[in-house]
């Protein structure tokens, strides 16, 4: 009788190391296929709108992609008054009106330059223009530049964060 309880306690004995063993490289294996706290950091970028001129537009990166600011003057929003595509494209912090947009052409992905004197983005690979807006002013880009997600926080705009404005954007089809 003493062998069989003795063979009895090592067995489980046995099983209870090889379940604190399978417990843990289940646990080493979660961690390994979870993103690095640098790559979550990677997914946001918090931009403060105060500090942006009107008229000058400015590049930021997120996620390594570029991203077009725009802080809209008066005369760009007088002119997009009766264009509802591009009112609804208008992204309104505080009292200021902003166009932002990731800045690769939705044609073959090429980077349109801003100009100034005309207040549009020109994609010099096909010859296709974008508004201050960002819409389609001149084709074969098949449609406007694509809005990141973005929330508003107060004077700030966290990329890669879907806040109400931006689903609501999503939502009407301004962006994708």
């Amino acid at each position: 009788m003493k062998n069989n309880s003795r063979r009895g306690f090592m067995g489980m004995a046995f099983g209870a190391v090889a379940a604190v063993g399978a417990i843990g490289s289940l646990v080493a294996m979660k961690k390994s296929w979870d993103p690095l706290p640098s790559v979550k950091a990677a997914g946001f970028t918090t931009l403060d709108m105060s500090i942006y001129e009107e008229g000058v537009m400015v590049t930021e990166k997120w996620r390594g992609k570029p991203i077009f600011v725009l802080k809209k003057s008066a005369k760009v929003m007088k002119e997009e008054e009766g264009d509802p595509d591009a009112q609804a494209r208008n992204i309104k912090i505080g009292d200021d009106n902003f166009m932002i947009a990731i800045g690769l052409c939705t044609h073959l992905g090429c980077i349109p330059a801003f100009r100034k004197h005309k207040n549009d983005f020109l994609c010099a690979c096909h010859g296709g223009t974008f508004s201050a807006a960002g819409l389609v002013t001149k084709v074969p880009p098949p449609r406007g530049l694509d809005i990141p997600p973005f929330k508003i926080d107060g004077n700030m705009l966290v990329l890669g964060e879907k806040g109400p404005e931006w689903a609501a954007m999503k939502q009407n089809g301004v962006t994708l």
